[in-house]
């Protein structure tokens, strides 16, 4: 027992890992392999679980000690006081990160010909509209960069998205963390020549839920990639955790000492929990660190392209400054005009 807790870092880092991505797997494998993960049954994660009980059970017991020690430090009168004067002020900078974080991402999508990661080629999502729809892309992406038009851009995009749904069907909501900033932008933008309009009436009432709907979209885009790609489909998961990568001359599971099918049962419930905790804004800051630091682990482990997980660094960020909304849980219960929870 006292050895596996010595392995408690590094075996949260290979839980870790398949989070830092949404459905990343379809970054590191081949088309072949993508295309058996996603034909072929899913195994079955129940039988995982009984198969080594005892192990499951001790690592809940971990997870659920990690959160609840974090919750109480989160919720600490004496921590609250210390921190709350520097949390509060760095609000202001919140919308600024979300903005041009989508900004960059777009940026990147029309220069590398795809809308938002690489399995999404923007000829096979538009067709003979793609010059058209990639001009769109960078206009829209200029206009968030500068601030300007930012809530009609922000239109015109939520447009697009709604187009790549139509084309390529439930996938796109894969992605749903882009459709939360072009609404959060819709809502919630302020820009210095956009004229006064009937709109801006509504858009001042709505405001109040720009971020909630962020963080309830990035929370969303969490969960769907983690049943798409370790739940209905996990044998895409297995694949990256029992595979020998490029660069690697064993598989993530080997270096782990993790059974493979228990790493990707693993890596599920945490994606599928920091999804949730999102959606709902329970230790919005500390799932927010989480997330930026296996990452960070993630691209340098598996190489991967850094343009598709441009929104997976940036939103985190976003949330981490804005904290807690009178609509998330922690912030219900916890929050007043000059405190609210830590982490």
């Amino acid at each position: 027992m006292y050895k596996r807790f010595l392995t408690a870092i590094p075996a949260l880092a290979a839980l870790a890992l398949p989070v830092a991505a949404s459905a990343h797997e379809v970054y590191v494998l081949t088309p072949d392999e993508i295309a058996y993960g996603v034909h072929t049954p899913a195994f079955n994660m129940l039988s995982v679980i009984f198969h080594d009980m005892r192990q499951f059970l001790f690592w809940a017991m971990i997870a659920v000690i990690f959160v609840s020690t974090v919750f109480a430090i989160s919720i600490s009168r004496r921590i609250e006081r210390a921190l709350d004067p520097f949390l509060l002020k760095i609000k202001r900078y919140a919308h600024p990160t979300a903005r041009i974080t989508i900004s960059l991402g777009l940026f990147a999508s029309a220069y590398y010909d795809a809308l938002f990661g690489p399995e999404l080629p923007l000829s096979a999502v538009f067709g003979s509209a793609v010059v058209f729809v990639r001009v769109l892309i960078v206009l829209i992406a200029l206009a968030f960069l500068i601030n300007r038009f930012t809530r009609t851009a922000a239109l015109v995009a939520a447009v697009i998205f709604a187009g790549a749904i139509f084309e390529k069907g439930i996938y796109i909501f894969t992605y749903t963390n882009y459709l939360g900033e072009f609404i959060a932008l819709l809502i919630g933008a302020h820009t210095a020549t956009h004229a006064k309009s009937w709109f801006d009436g509504i858009a001042h009432r709505l405001a109040p839920y720009a971020f909630p709907i962020l963080r309830m979209c990035f929370g969303f885009s969490l969960l769907d990639a983690s049943i798409y790609a370790k739940v209905l489909h996990n044998n895409l998961a297995l694949q990256v955790a029992s595979l020998p990568l490029a660069g690697h001359a064993h598989s993530l599971a080997y270096y782990l000492g993790f059974e493979p099918h228990f790493l990707v049962l693993g890596a599920a419930i945490v994606e599928i929990v920091a999804g949730v905790f999102f959606f709902i804004g329970f230790e919005i800051r500390h799932t927010a660190l989480f997330l930026e630091f296996w990452l960070m682990l993630s691209l340098f482990y598996f190489g991967e392209a850094i343009w598709p997980h441009l929104i997976l660094i940036g939103v985190p960020i976003a949330l981490l400054m804005h904290g807690y909304d009178r609509y998330s849980i922690e912030g219900w219960f916890f929050k007043t005009p000059r405190r609210e929870p830590v982490l």
